[in-house]
C-alpha cells in the first residue's frame, strides 16, 4: 500500500512539474490574444484530427513539426499557444517543446483544449474551409 501512494504522489508531482513549463491559457484569455495580437497556435491532435476541425488559423503540427522553424515568425517573443484534445490529453507538449526548442519564449497551453473549443461554440475550420459558430 505505501508503494501504491508513493507512486500516486509521484505521479501527482511529475504531473505538476511537466505543466507548470507552459502557463495555461482561457478561452477567453486566448479569443482576446488573437483579436489583439498575432498568436500562432500549434494544433497537435494529428492531421486527421485538424483536417475536420481546428482552430482558425492554427498549424498543424503532426504536418510540420519536421519543418516548423520555417512555418513560425521570426519574432521570439510571438505568443504561441498549443492545444490537443482535452484537459486530460498531453500531446500539446510536444508542440510546446518544439517552439520552446526553436526559441520562442511566450508559450501556453489551451487547457480546454479543441473539445473545450467546440463546447465554448467557438468557430472552428475544416481543413481550408471555415465553420461557423454552432456548426
Amino acid at each position: 500500500m505505501k508503494k501504491l501512494i508513493a507512486l500516486a504522489v509521484s505521479l501527482v508531482f511529475a504531473a505538476s512539474v511537466y505543466a507548470a513549463e507552459f502557463p495555461d491559457i482561457s478561452i477567453g484569455d486566448l479569443k482576446t490574444a488573437m483579436t489583439s495580437q498575432k498568436v500562432i497556435l500549434l494544433d497537435a491532435n494529428g492531421t486527421d484530427s485538424w483536417q475536420s476541425g481546428h482552430i482558425p488559423g492554427a498549424i498543424d503540427f503532426s504536418a510540420k513539426q519536421d519543418k516548423l522553424a520555417s512555418v513560425l515568425p521570426q519574432d521570439k517573443n510571438v505568443l504561441v499557444v498549443a492545444y490537443c484534445g482535452n484537459p486530460q490529453c498531453p500531446a500539446y507538449h510536444a508542440a510546446a517543446a518544439a517552439a520552446k526548442k526553436l526559441g520562442y519564449k511566450n508559450i501556453k497551453h489551451l487547457v480546454a483544449g479543441i473539445q473545450g473549443w467546440k463546447s465554448a461554440g467557438e468557430k472552428m475550420e475544416k481543413g481550408n474551409e471555415k465553420i461557423e459558430k454552432g456548426s
